[in-house]
């Protein structure tokens, strides 16, 4: 009986004991059970966060704001201009499960040096997460499209190096497809849904054909043209004369570039602060999902908004009704065409210095010039002689009258001819005098003459010629002269009174 009794106390504490590692071993695998859950919510709510490396890549000539675009959308108003390729960020929230996030923003440099640089951000594995925004300057309409098509064409050879798969490819092409099929307008959600849908088969959607011109030039990846500086086309109507027609032949231009790359258009400003938040959301719904509810804008001419999927060649035709001067057809570097440059001169502008201290250098120069008389400065070695301006130099006149030959015949020289106080009005004054006042010439009363005779003339001078060979040669002439004019007049007086 003891034995009995002492094999059941054993196989009793045996069945506590047993109860109790069973229990133990319970709470153990309801703590591992409790980890795992743990690890699984986590593991769970990490899927829910927002996907991190994501790119929107910036393209665009230089100076058409394309750093200043992203680091307005990053909310930073002193920022370091780079070269090459510079590197910014913006932030993403999601206030559903309140995370946060950086979308990455390169911005390449307008020279096409640099062109080369887009592998370091558009590889084959992140192509499907990048967005291409292609900047355009409105200050600059001439090069709009020019400028398009010359990013478009980068980015298309850039894509084309890198070697995607074909079935990669198809992929991402028919989703860049269905995304412009599937735009339906915010706020006629359900007539886009009705318009879609197949009335035998409500449950499979039918999507509707693409244009002609859309998605022609398909990149797979989604593009969004950015018109910067909208604030300039008030300066285009002022200073250049343009009107509406030629911004609506602008926008029809862009707009057909947009449909055949399956683009969005935005038109931005910067100091206005115009389509900013706008495009910020936009980027943020193609790239991350959320929900965007903005409507087309197309009645501003500086805050345009057309989302991919929404234009289509009916709609832009509404822009060529207010043609007048241009045609559709117009090319558009002749209809578009960049104004002569205007050269500014900036004077430089001179600051009056004071009264005082004008007037003290003034007198400082004149204390150090020397005194001057009234008129022009006279110089005592070349004082000319005093008289009359019509007296010469007697000396000179003989010495003329000596070298060169006198005139045959009775003709005088004019005395009243306009030489005033030149050397040939005293010149002939001189002949006249000695033609009139002959030596030995009868004066009033029959009287010689009296007074100085030539001879006596040129021997006041001082002449050193000889005096007897000068009056010889006036006697001769007079005598000569007086001949003449008595075969030319009538008889003599006695002969009258006879």
């Amino acid at each position: 009986m003891a034995a009995a009794g002492r094999t059941t106390l054993l196989s009793a504490n045996t069945n506590v004991h047993n109860s109790t590692t069973e229990n133990q071993n319970t709470d153990e695998e309801d703590g591992q059970n409790l980890w795992s859950s743990i690890l699984s919510e986590v593991s769970t709510h990490s899927r829910s966060k927002l996907p991190s490396g994501k790119n929107v890549v910036v393209m665009g000539e230089v100076g058409s704001g394309k750093t200043t675009l992203v680091a307005k959308m990053q909310g930073v108003e002193e920022y370091m201009r780079g070269r090459g390729l510079e590197y910014l960020y913006f932030s993403v929230h999601d206030e559903d499960i309140d995370d946060h996030t950086r979308c990455n923003a390169w911005v390449l440099d307008g020279d096409l040096y640099h062109k080369g640089l887009q592998k370091f951000v558009l590889s084959a594995e992140s192509l499907p997460h990048s967005v291409v925004l292609l900047v355009v300057d409105l200050s600059r309409p001439w090069l709009a499209l020019d400028s398009l098509q010359k990013w478009a064409s980068v980015l298309r050879e850039h894509i084309d190096k890198l070697r995607v798969p074909p079935e990669t490819m198809r992929e991402l092409e028919h989703r860049l497809v269905k995304q412009f099929q599937e735009y339906a307008e915010p706020g006629s959600s359900l007539e886009a849904v009705t318009q879609r849908r197949n009335p035998d088969q409500e449950e499979e959607s039918v999507l509707l054909p693409l244009g002609e011109n859309t998605l022609t030039h398909n990149l797979g990846l989604p593009i969004v043209v950015v018109c910067t500086k909208g604030d300039a086309i008030s300066t285009l109507e002022k200073e250049h004369d343009y009107r509406d027609e030629h911004l609506d032949f602008i926008q029809s231009h862009v707009r057909r570039f947009c449909l055949q790359y399956g683009a969005s258009l935005l038109y931005t400003s910067m100091k206005e602060s115009k389509n900013l938040d706008v495009l910020y959301k936009y980027l943020v719904h193609r790239l991350y999902g959320f929900p965007f509810n903005m409507a087309a804008q197309v009645v501003e001419r500086d805050a345009v908004f057309i989302p991919a999927g929404w234009d289509n060649e009916k709609k832009i035709s509404i822009l060529h009704e207010n043609f007048q001067t241009l045609k559709v057809d117009d090319v558009f570097e002749e209809a578009i065409v960049k104004p002569p440059v205007r050269k500014f001169v900036h004077e430089k502008e001179v600051l009056a210095e004071d009264d005082q201290v004008f007037l003290v250098k003034l007198q400082s120069l004149m204390a150090k010039q020397p005194p001057v008389t009234a008129g022009r400065p006279v110089d005592p070695t070349n004082r000319a002689p005093s008289g009359s301006p019509r007296t010469t130099n007697r000396s000179t006149a003989a010495n003329v009258a000596n070298v060169m030959p006198m005139q045959s015949g009775t003709k005088k020289i004019d005395p009243n001819m306009k030489g005033g106080q030149t050397s040939e009005g005293v010149l002939a004054n001189f002949f006249n005098s000695l033609l009139t006042k002959k030596a030995g010439a009868p004066g009033p009363g029959g009287q010689p003459a009296t007074g100085s005779s030539t001879p006596g003339t040129v021997r006041k001078s001082g002449s050193k010629l000889g005096l007897t060979d000068v009056q010889a040669e006036l006697d001769r002439i007079s005598s000569k002269s007086e001949l003449d004019s008595a075969n030319s007049d009538t008889p003599p007086a006695e002969n009258d009174q006879s």
